[in-house]
């Protein structure tokens, strides 16, 4: 019997609703909930992809695991065991070194629910504050921008403001493709309201930018100039509302003596942008009926992360806008709990309800709520500090939940070998493949989406339930449960005492502990509970006991400061901590991809999602290239001052000029050497401990590494995967990538700087099931192995080792295209090869082939709508199509690049 379950998506912080169809314990199929009032049905291709990721085999964690000595496999455990065992080692450690050698590393994947034991865990049991998340990693600068400026972490603004904004400010964010649904509600409000201004400020021409009326492609690193120089604008053409500022904030002098000598002249020479542009994007904000900023990591993961954001919000109060329909400094959140995780108080600078850690008053309180006498006083580790406490023995254990460090933290040289420093690690993941439990000592089984029940909050401040539609496959549990179930043991070893502390019977009981937590705070919604939300839906904070949720704060003015009025701080412009030099002459950013996710633990198992971009490269203006001596698709050496990768490089014009761009998402699991975050710095904005991962120097020069082979073998990714995880220790350049083509397998692409032995070789076939093709043309002399397996007349694996030539055309071949005239003029360079297609529109499997072909044909984007109904899924795909419609008119598109 097939079920209709109504959740939340579990990827960034939009929160859309999903309706998830299940039968027994299967996800049939996703869609989105036109009842669901922050998405209103829409979903971005990830969303509607998630039917895929649900597996219940070897891609998942389905048992407990323990390593009995570092550099052992690790081998199976019971369950209740392996809880003992965490207890135990929690236990001795507190006993032999006391709280602080136990950290806490959880998720913003996590639910309030989880976040809420965890917290309750290390703080009145363990009695430590080390407690973090990887919410560090991406909003904790606007956490403390919003505090030093408004009083609180609550952003002010609502999702209904992008349909009645006159002016929209998009500062570090491609929206495009890190807040799909959103970005296709504010084209849609744009459509309607023609003579909306949007200004998009990001160094590079990405999706978002190319809708924008006025691009600001500023230098990395420079938004407080800009911000100061926009502010400047404004005083002097008269645009700041001086009443507002006089009856609702503090310290505008001290600001506007800063910003004199921020002239849009003299910001013109530290951000890169015309003067001129400056001044019309501050006359554009200031002069606008409702004016409206969206920001994200751009501005957050940065060494001045909390000025940057402090900066922007200056613009809304110096105008008053703030508090009102279509205005407002608006946070978008990262992931899809970075919210409720910061309200339950689980980062090492909160305590539950907004609370200060530091403040005597609020830990009383909170130990009062709890039932404790006392919380720690010792000031909690924020991430990277924490790793750094590890790697120095002063944490001895670690926890890691829901979250992935040794692919995501920046300086990942540094934290592996924190990792491998700790004496014991307990990883508790739901997906097998991630690089993080390499470095376990203990692994515990844990449910994910759709098998978990709770609640999140979005970046409108909205809870939504979410709910289980199948069971957890194996052992596995709730992180909450386990969390409890180890709490438990912990507190009979320690403080039989607080063993009640954990005694709950299901998630409602945590959620009503938690939400009465809230209870005369900024964010109160201690009316709230489940009942509620079964019968009035998702709610916004603060809610009211008569059921009134608050759409926008601080309408009346006053906001969450001791004297009720906002505050202007005297932010300094401090330039990028690591400046280019001769030796790394290239500014670095990193990023996200549209359909792809973190450290795609998840999304890599989807493999509709891979067919757009397939593997990692670096981007670069082809100037740069040409000045290096570098053609698209060449292998080359990247490298910065803690690491290195290698990677193919690709032209690319949205990249400026000593500009570089490298996607974020690959790390070890799938290439080799340790991943893209080899590279970031993690040097730390001061206020927010926020590291900054969108700036590195870099320097990029030929790889040297001629010897290349490609491979490809039809099969589950998820096992294929791990069969030929070996490989990525065989040379500087591997990549081991699920590949959807001929309905899904695994690619392998290796380089060397010469032809290996006989012996490899070998290896290498039998490997990927080449050993007795159906197609052989080697030269062993030449270390050139050509090999194709066929099924049915078709390639279901194949190698081409010193020769890759015809790699595209037997990936086409592969994924139902036509057979070759002569395989073996193929395989031997003597039939041209054809480029494989790339996937555009993942909703309806649209190829960039099938899109150019119509364009040629004369067809307008309606005509390709209706013709190859691409873009009328989630539409995501939109901003490239249009794109290309846009080169093509003015004869810019060239024949396209193998993937690469």
């Amino acid at each position: 019997m097939v079920r209709s379950v109504a959740s939340v998506c579990c990827y960034c912080g939009t929160g859309c609703g999903v309706l998830v169809e299940a039968g027994g314990d299967r996800v049939l199929a996703v869609r989105g909930d036109p009842d669901h009032p922050s998405s209103r049905g829409a979903l971005c291709s990830k969303g509607r992809a998630l039917a895929d990721t649900v597996r219940r085999d070897e891609a998942r964690v389905l048992r407990a695991q323990w390593r009995p000595k570092r550099g052992r496999q690790l081998q199976p455990l019971q369950l209740p065991d392996a809880l003992d065992m965490a207890a135990d080692r929690l236990a001795d450690t507190l006993a032999r070194h006391g709280p602080d050698a136990i950290g806490f590393y959880l998720s913003g994947q996590l639910l309030t629910e989880d976040y809420a034991a965890f917290n309750k865990l290390a703080r009145a049991l363990v009695g430590t504050n080390h407690i973090d998340t990887n919410s560090r990693l991406c909003m904790s600068s606007a956490v403390t921008g919003y505090k030093q400026t408004l009083g609180a972490d609550a952003p002010p603004a609502c999702y209904e403001d992008l349909d009645l904004a006159d002016t929209v400010l998009i500062a570090g964010s491609n929206m495009a493709y890190a807040h799909p649904v959103l970005f296709r509600r504010l084209e849609a409000a744009r459509a309607l309201r023609p003579e909306m201004k949007v200004v998009v400020v990001d160094p590079r021409r990405t999706d978002t930018a190319a809708m924008a009326d006025l691009h600001l492609a500023i230098a990395p690193g420079t938004d407080v100039a800009l911000f100061h120089a926009m502010l400047n604008v404004m005083v002097w053409d008269g645009l700041v509302d001086a009443d507002y500022m006089e009856r609702h904030t503090t310290g505008f002098a001290g600001l506007k003596a800063r910003i004199h000598e921020f002239t849009p002249r003299a910001a013109q020479d530290v951000c890169g942008v015309p003067a001129q542009d400056i001044i019309q994007a501050a006359r554009w904000f200031g002069q606008s009926r409702a004016a409206l900023s969206l920001y994200t990591m751009g501005l957050n993961q940065s060494s001045s992360g909390t000025a940057k954001n402090a900066a922007l919000i200056h613009l809304h109060l110096a105008t008053g806008q703030i508090g009102r329909p279509g205005a407002g400094p608006f946070s978008l959140t990262g992931q899809p709990n970075a919210m409720g995780g910061r309200e339950a108080g689980g980062m090492a600078t909160l305590l539950p309800g907004h609370r200060d850690p530091s403040d005597p008053a609020h830990r009383a309180e909170v130990a009062a709520l709890w039932g404790v006498d006392a919380l720690p006083v010792e000031p909690g580790l924020p991430a990277v500090a924490m790793f750094d406490a590890v790697l120095e023995g002063r944490i001895k254990v670690l926890w890691i939940a829901a979250t992935n460090p040794a692919q995501s933290m920046p300086d990942q040289a540094r934290v592996r070998a924190a990792l491998e420093k700790a004496e014991f690690v307990i990883v508790q993941e739901a997906f097998a493949g991630t690089e993080t439990l390499a470095y376990a000592d203990l692994v515990l089984p844990a449910a994910t989406w759709p098998e978990k029940d709770g609640t999140v909050t979005n970046s409108e401040r909205r809870i939504s339930r979410v709910r289980a539609a199948v069971p957890p496959p194996g052992d596995a549990l709730p992180d909450w449960r386990l969390a409890c179930e180890v709490a438990r043991r912990l507190a009979a070893r320690v403080a039989p005492e607080k063993a009640a502390l954990f005694s709950y019977v299901g998630e409602s009981e945590i959620f009503a502990e938690h939400a009465r937590m809230t209870a005369g705070r900024d964010l109160d919604y201690s009316a709230l509970d489940y009942a509620v939300l079964e019968a009035m839906g998702p709610r916004q904070w603060p809610y009211r006991p008569n059921g009134d949720s608050v759409a926008r704060l601080y309408a009346d003015g006053r906001f969450a400061t001791q004297d009720g009025r906002a505050r202007f701080v005297d932010v300094p412009y401090v330039p990028v901590a690591e400046p280019v030099s001769a030796q790394y002459p290239l500014r670095l950013t990193t990023g996200r991809l549209r359909d792809h996710w973190h450290t795609m633990a998840r999304t890599g198992l989807s493999l509709g999602l891979t067919r757009h971009v397939e593997e990692p490269w670096l981007s670069l203006n082809p100037s740069d290239m040409t000045r290096m001596g570098l053609a698209s698709g060449t292998l080359a050496r990247i490298r910065s001052r803690r690491g290195g990768v290698v990677l193919p490089v690709r032209d690319d014009a949205s990249v400026r000029p000593g500009h570089a761009f490298l996607p974020m998402h690959w790390g070890g699991a799938f290439m080799a050497g340790q991943g893209v975050n080899a590279l970031t710095n993690p040097v730390c904005d001061p206020q927010s401990h926020q590291p900054e991962l969108k700036h590195a120097a870099v320097a990029v020069a030929a790889a040297g590494l001629p010897w290349q082979a490609m491979g490809w073998v039809a099969g589950d990714a998820a096992q294929l995967r791990r069969r030929l995880a070996a490989w990525l220790e065989f040379s500087d350049y591997v990549v081991v990538l699920p590949s959807a083509v001929g309905g899904g397998g695994v690619r392998l692409r290796l380089a060397a700087p010469s032809s290996p032995d006989s012996s490899v070789l070998a290896a290498l076939a039998r490997d990927l099931g080449v050993e007795a093709p159906g197609i052989v043309f080697d030269d062993p002399a030449r270390g050139v192995l050509r090999r194709v397996a066929l099924t049915d007349g078709r390639p279901s694996a194949f190698l081409l080792a010193g020769d890759s030539r015809a790699h595209e055309a037997l990936m086409a071949w592969a994924d139902g295209g036509p057979a070759p005239a002569s395989a073996a003029a193929l395989l031997m360079g003597r039939e041209a090869a054809g480029a494989r297609a790339r996937t555009v529109c993942v909703c309806a499997g649209v190829s960039d082939q099938a899109i150019l072909a119509g364009i040629a044909e004369g067809l307008d984007l309606d005509g390709l709508k209706q013709s190859l109904s691409c873009g009328t899924g989630c539409g995501s795909c939109l901003p490239e199509i249009r794109s290309m419609i846009v080169r093509s008119a003015a004869g810019e598109l060239r024949e396209r690049q193998p993937a690469a």
